[in-house]
Formats: C-alpha cells, structure tokens, sequence
C-alpha cells in the first residue's frame, strides 16, 4: 500500500470548515488520507460548534487546532498531494507556495460562524455545513486516485466543488 496521500484544508479563519474537513478526511479515509487544516488569518481556537459536530459522529478531535497555513510551508513541514480551499475569501487570497505542487482546487461552503440566533440555530447552520462538506469529501475519496494522472484528478476535484450544496 502507498503511503497516505496529505490534504491541506484551507479557510481564512482555521476555526470551522476547515477544521471539519480536516477531521472528515481523517477519519473517512480510513488512513488512505492525512488531512491537516490551517487558515491564512487563524483564529487561535476552533469553534465549539464546529468541535461538537465532529464528536457528534463519534470522530476524535484531539489534536483539532486553529493554526496558520504558514506552518505548511516551512522546511520540513510536510509535503502536500492536495489542497482544497473551503472558504471564498481564502480562494481569493494569494496562497504560499506549497512544495511538491499539490492538485488544488475551491470547495465553497457557507460559513456556518456567520449564523447570527439562538444555538440551536447556529448548531443547525453547523450540521448542514458538515453535512455539505462531508458529501464532497465521499466524492473525492470515491475517486480512482491511483489509476488518473494529475489533470484528471484536478479536473474532478474541481467538478467535486461545482457540485449543488
């Protein structure tokens, strides 16, 4: 067995879609995949909401941490596959230069931390955020990686984030 592909997980704030996607991967892929998540402006903290999702499946959430995508692109940070960017904002802002040139591609999702109202409704804009984001992570890991050369996986990565929410 090859050794698992890494997946970078990028939002502005690292706080919830990307922390969920991170947690998504991780535990869908039954080791195929290492998921890590940063932001471009890290909030310092995940979001309880976002935690309590995650811990709703019964998926672990040790080691969840809001962090900086900078830490990807230091020297001996590890070497990237692919990067899929969950927020608008973050797809827009000028990405570091990952080593090894991952695949790339935008999977936009409302931001469920924008929800104003009670918890519940928060709690429920959070759940239907997971559920969008974890729809598209079976998508991908549906995929025949090792049988596609780089164009075809990108070109259906892509496609994966086109799909209707």
């Amino acid at each position: 067995m090859r050794k698992p592909y890494n997946i970078l997980v990028l939002c502005t704030g690292n706080s919830a879609r990307s922390i969920m996607g991170e947690a998504l991967f991780n535990t869908m892929s039954a080791g195929r995949f290492q998921a890590y998540s940063a932001g471009s402006h890290p909030s310092g903290k995940v979001n309880p909401f976002a935690i309590e999702q995650v811990r709703a499946l019964g998926y672990p959430v040790e080691g969840l941490r809001s962090k900086s995508w900078d830490e990807f692109a230091q020297p001996g940070a590890p070497e990237m596959d692919f990067v899929v960017t969950v927020c608008d904002k973050a797809a827009g802002e000028m990405c570091p230069l990952w080593p090894g040139q991952p695949v790339t591609a935008h999977w936009g999702f409302p931001d469920p931390v924008a929800v104003e109202g009670t918890d519940e409704e928060k709690r429920a804009a959070f759940a239907q955020t997971l559920r969008q984001i974890r729809t598209r992570v079976q998508l991908f890991l549906s995929l025949p990686l090792e049988t596609l050369d780089r164009m075809a996986i990108e070109s259906r990565m892509r496609a994966i984030g086109k799909q209707p929410l």
